[in-house]
This record gives C-alpha cells, sequence and structure tokens, in this order.
C-alpha cells in the first residue's frame, strides 16, 4: 500500500495514542455525573405538560377543583382536540344568568370556559350551595324560563334561548352551571354532572 507523503507513523501513532488516552480520562470524569443528567433531562420532561395525569379511577365524593376532574377521558380527548380549543379554567361564578347567581350567594369552586373554532364555546361551572341559596336557584331559573323537574335529588333545569342552551343541576350543596353557543358534545352536561357530584 502507498503511503501519503509527509506523514510518519513514529509521530502519528504516539499522537493517535495521547488522543485516545485523553478521550478516556474525560470519559471517565463525566460519568458520575450521567445519572444525574438523565434525571434532570427526566424530570424536565414530565414537568413541561400542565396537563395531570389520567385517571378514570372512582374519586372521593364533592366538587370537582379542576376542570380536568370534571371529564372522563372520551370527552377530555374530544374537547382538546376539537378545532383551535382553548381551555380557560378560573375561580369565578357563572357567566349564565346573573339573577340566579345573585340569588345562590354561592361560592365558586372552578369555571371553565372552552373556545373553539368559529366564535363557538362552551363553559361549565361548579358551585357549592346552600339550601337556601339551592331553593332560591331554581325559583329564580323557574321565573327565568327554565324548565325544571326533580328526579330523585337532583333539580334539573333547562333552557335554549337565541341560540344559547343552558343547563343547571342541583344536588345537595352542589351547583353545576353548563351554557352552550354552537357547541354541544353528546352526553357533555350529563358527564359534568356526574362527574361534579361525585359519581
Amino acid at each position: 500500500m502507498a503511503r501519503v507523503g509527509g506523514r510518519s507513523a513514529w509521530i502519528a501513532w504516539p499522537a493517535g495514542v495521547v488522543c485516545a488516552a485523553v478521550v478516556a480520562a474525560l470519559l471517565v470524569l463525566a460519568a458520575p455525573g450521567v445519572p444525574g443528567a438523565v434525571t434532570f433531562v427526566g424530570d424536565t420532561l414530565r414537568t413541561g405538560s400542565t396537563t395531570p395525569p389520567y385517571t378514570d379511577a372512582p374519586r372521593v365524593p364533592g366538587p370537582a377543583e379542576t376542570c380536568r376532574d370534571l371529564y372522563t377521558q372520551p370527552m377530555w380527548s374530544a374537547l382538546v382536540w376539537s378545532p383551535e380549543a382553548l381551555l380557560n379554567q378560573r375561580r369565578t361564578a357563572a357567566l349564565s344568568t346573573p339573577e340566579a347567581v345573585a340569588a345562590a350567594a354561592a361560592t365558586p369552586v372552578v369555571t371553565c370556559h372552552w373556545r373553539g373554532d368559529g366564535g363557538r364555546w362552551l363553559e361549565s361551572s361548579v358551585a357549592i350551595v346552600s339550601d337556601e341559596g339551592a331553593a332560591a336557584v331554581t325559583a329564580t331559573l323557574s321565573e327565568q324560563g327554565f324548565a325544571c323537574d326533580t328526579a330523585g335529588d337532583t333539580v334539573h333545569c333547562q333552557r335554549e334561548a337565541g341560540g344559547v342552551v343552558e343547563v343547571h343541576d342541583l344536588r345537595g350543596d352542589r351547583w353545576v352551571s353548563s351554557t352552550f353557543s354552537g357547541w354541544m358534545p353528546d352526553g357533555y352536561a350529563e358527564v359534568v354532572a356526574s362527574r361534579a357530584f361525585g359519581e
């Protein structure tokens, strides 16, 4: 085999050995930091998502504390993957039927406002209300033209006006209110009420 001119084997071999020794030394020095680096990267990736981990296991009865608590996994996925879906979670009273909100004197737990494409939106609120407040809500909704009926220990009121649908469910100390404008997924109100009541 022909040799490249100007190259000397007696210089190249020692230089190669020295380079290999330097690389090996660097690997030895870096080895103790590898587990820490792996942990750091893993923790960063795990905390990079704000979505709570999914579980459909039975929850302790009580009002939902977050928007994620209100939905089953299939419904959560359908909402999240809807076109241009954007969730705004807040702890304020529902925007629907302000007269009922005022009469209830309720304590807001969570309000979930979803905005979709084409100006469509929906909103659900969960609040804690006294027995007197629940009775005041039912009376106010009836005066506002809602159709209210009682099934077991749950009062259900619903109205559609101007393309906006409002659904209210009261049971015990919990009031669940949902408002729909151009966006009403199948079974939405039932799922939200069930989760809010801790079923």
